[in-house]
């Protein structure tokens, strides 16, 4: 049981412990804010740049709010069902909750640091795993239904697979190795993300084929932030400032950088040039492969990955991603690829190259993987996989067509031709003079009208 705080003497409360954890838990912050929201809005079409950097700031922002308020006890409250926690908001609102020490009821972990600071920590994984949803849906989707998307994706599908796997659910049980998120964060994410892409539809098809990045240095900045906001994604997995945290970082680091190499080179061998767009997909993919083995695997381990990583989504991407069955889906960013595939492929190279000496570092019973002579761990590493599928194959489809029926799931087609100026009345790079704006919309509103009636694209819009 966790210890209650007392105003004088808290001997459970490791101060270094304290200060790493919620040092970890800023930088998976800004990963998102300012990180994706950066990200997208260098990646994308001028007129979607604020659209796009919107959606990650909303999201991250009506997160929090459920989080403390419900999702954290379904998440890694009591048990409620094999696969959920209670709802309810327990101890994230109370003082003396907050103040007392972290402890999961249903995995019986405890840690060294209040509970308010694993609520916390928590609450950015929950926030960006809806963030990188969105990276799918960019370019068309009613902010509106989005609106409403984030907290009915977060209740009903996060929280389910989370306490399955993080929580001390069914799969905590069956004992799946998921050291920071491969499968709840980024396969459920993947996922729901190229289901959710095909139930909205797809872009204008002059976006489709003319979608250059407007911004590639601020794109650039997104992906740094990334990459060394991953050493808090990991780093902070053990809640604690001990040698596997350590490790993780370091195997973050040599994964991302084999797999960014690993595609790279792959890009100068086929498209007989280096790519900096396709460099930052590899980084993600590396990052994300490493995710559910980063403290378990030795560092061989980690470069094995990265070559996985750099090259196994680079063929899903640019071979089997433009065959006819995945081009009618029109995931924006590729984030089914990026995030699904390398998400699964993390997974299954966790339970073949987890060490016995990497699980016991995190406390786990669990003997290695395959390495270690433990071959029914990829077994379990691939059925969890399919659990995490199942959920968001069923509950996003639920959850869209739901919206649909009272709130438009994409823009109209004139705010479609217009962007940012009609979702938000704003532009990206936009210096005024006086009167200046309300000249330009106007004559925006006016192009697209026209373009619409001739059936003809506008050239204005960027």
């Amino acid at each position: 049981m966790a210890a209650v705080f007392n105003a004088t003497s808290n001997p459970w409360l490791d101060h270094g412990d304290n200060a790493w954890q919620l040092t970890a838990a800023t930088f998976v912050g800004m990963q998102s804010v300012p990180g994706l929201m950066v990200f997208y809005a260098g990646i994308v079409k001028k007129k979607w740049a604020i659209n796009s950097a919107f959606m990650c700031f909303y999201a991250f922002a009506m997160v929090m709010l459920c989080w403390v308020c419900f999702a954290y006890q379904m998440s890694f409250g009591e048990q409620w069902a094999p696969f959920l926690g209670k709802p309810g908001a327990g101890s994230s609102l109370s003082i003396m909750g907050a103040l007392s020490q972290s402890y999961i009821p249903a995995s019986k972990v405890l840690a060294a640091f209040p509970m308010s600071t694993m609520v916390y920590f928590q609450s950015v994984f929950a926030a960006i795993s809806v963030i990188l949803i969105a990276g799918a849906f960019l370019g068309r989707m009613n902010f509106l239904a989005w609106m409403v998307f984030v907290p009915l994706w977060l209740t009903f599908s996060y929280t389910t697979v989370c306490f399955s796997i993080w929580g001390g659910g069914w799969l905590f049980q069956a004992g799946v190795l998921d050291f920071a998120g491969g499968y709840v964060i980024h396969l459920s994410a993947g996922t729901a993300a190229y289901v959710g892409a095909w139930c909205i539809g797809p872009r204008l098809k002059q976006d489709r084929e003319d979608f250059e990045p407007n911004n590639v240095p601020l794109m650039l900045v997104g992906a740094g932030l990334l990459w060394l906001g991953w050493n808090g994604f990991n780093g902070g997995a053990p809640f604690s400032s001990g040698a596997d945290s350590a490790v993780a970082v370091l195997n973050t680091n040599i994964c991302t950088a084999t797999s960014l190499l690993t595609w790279m080179f792959l890009d100068i061998a086929f498209f007989k040039k280096p790519s900096v767009i396709g460099a930052t997909q590899g980084m993600i993919t590396g990052l994300v492969a490493i995710t559910p083995g980063a403290g378990l695997v030795a560092g061989w381990g980690a470069i094995a990955t990265g070559v996985l990583s750099g090259s196994i989504p680079w063929i899903s991407l640019n071979i089997v991603g433009k065959s006819k069955l995945f081009s009618h889906i029109d995931d924006t960013l590729a984030v089914f690829h990026t995030h699904a595939v390398a998400g699964l492929l993390g997974g299954i190279c966790t339970g073949l190259f987890a060490t016995v000496e990497g699980c016991e570092a995190f406390a786990l019973t669990i003997p290695g993987g395959a390495i270690a002579g433990n071959w029914n761990q990829v077994w379990i590493q691939f059925y969890s996989a399919l659990f995490v599928i199942a959920v968001n194959v069923v509950i996003t489809p639920i959850i869209l067509f739901s919206i649909g029926l009272v709130i438009p799931l994409r823009m109209s087609e004139e705010d479609l031709l217009i962007g940012d100026a009609a979702c938000h009345g704003e532009d990206a790079y936009a210096f005024y003079h006086d009167g200046a704006k309300e000249i330009d919309m106007a004559r925006t509103a006016s192009s697209a009208s026209l373009a619409l009636k001739q059936n003809t694209p506008i050239e204005i819009l960027g």
